[in-house]
């Protein structure tokens, strides 16, 4: 009886150490087919380009994700400033890239100014105000520009029409939007006379009609910066990323919306 005890209480350790072996390999092998997952806050008006860049580089690389947070750069970068979980910013102005610098959230090393814009004026398609210059916008009642101090793109406009003394004159019909974007739309809908907003938004809507392109030394250089934050979970898989941005194949995607190469 004693020998059958001890065969069976044998028998249960062994089984025991068994599961136990399998439960220890089982934490230490990575999910199958697990991605890792990257965050890029970007400015919107970046958006169509990131979008056909990801898809090829995802293509090329099948072990990483990258999802985007798009909005606009100074709500971003206060987002960043806060704790948010962020591995790339891409800016449309360098003083919201510079701020992150400053908090040593970004070291200036990994970072680069890629891309530049133009700022422009737009109408709507059918507009019957006969708007043809900068100077004419003493004839619309409403003009959409972004939130100077959120939107790089408002923060122009906002520049551009202070060194053409307009902007006291126009102040009380400025219709602020979120983002660049949100200008575009209240443009297109016809909810506003006419709106500042950047070269490549303009060229991707076929409900408005380009003016005027507003002249360099009306307002500060349009640069987009993008960097990699630090202390990073990702670091291998976002300086993959960052680097993929800079590539010959991602420049012509940028260029293809209008953006200018500034390597």
């Amino acid at each position: 009886m004693k020998k059958t005890y001890l065969m069976i209480f044998l028998m249960m350790m062994l089984v025991m150490a068994g599961a136990g072996c399998s439960s220890d390999e089982t934490e230490m092998k990575p999910q199958a087919g697990g991605k890792v997952e990257l965050t890029v806050s970007a400015a919107v008006s970046l958006q169509d380009a990131l979008n056909d860049i990801k898809k090829s580089f995802e293509k090329e690389n099948a072990n990483v994700e990258v999802h985007y947070n798009f909005g606009a750069s100074g709500a971003l970068q206060q987002q960043i400033s806060q704790g948010a979980p962020v591995d790339l910013f891409f800016s449309a102005a360098e003083d919201k890239f510079d701020k992150l610098i400053e908090e040593d959230l970004i070291e200036e090393k990994n970072g680069i100014d890629l891309v530049g814009n133009d700022l422009v004026l737009v109408v709507p398609k059918d507009s019957k105000k006969e708007i043809g210059s900068l100077e004419d916008l003493a004839k619309a009642d409403k003009i959409s520009i972004g939130t100077p101090e959120s939107v790089p793109a408002g923060q122009y406009a906002k520049q551009t029409l202070e060194n053409m003394n307009l902007f006291k004159e126009m102040e009380d019909r400025l219709v602020y939007a979120k983002d660049v974007r949100q200008v575009l739309t209240y443009v297109e809908t016809g909810n506003v006379d006419a709106g500042l907003v950047y070269k490549t938004d303009a060229l991707n809507s076929s409900k408005v009609e380009v003016i005027a392109a507003a002249q360099g030394d009306l307002h500060d250089p349009i640069i987009y910066p993008v960097g990699m934050i630090n202390n990073l979970d990702h670091a291998k898989e976002a300086k993959l990323f960052y680097d993929y941005l800079q590539t010959e194949a991602s420049m012509k995607i940028f260029e293809k919306y209008g953006f200018k190469n500034l390597k």
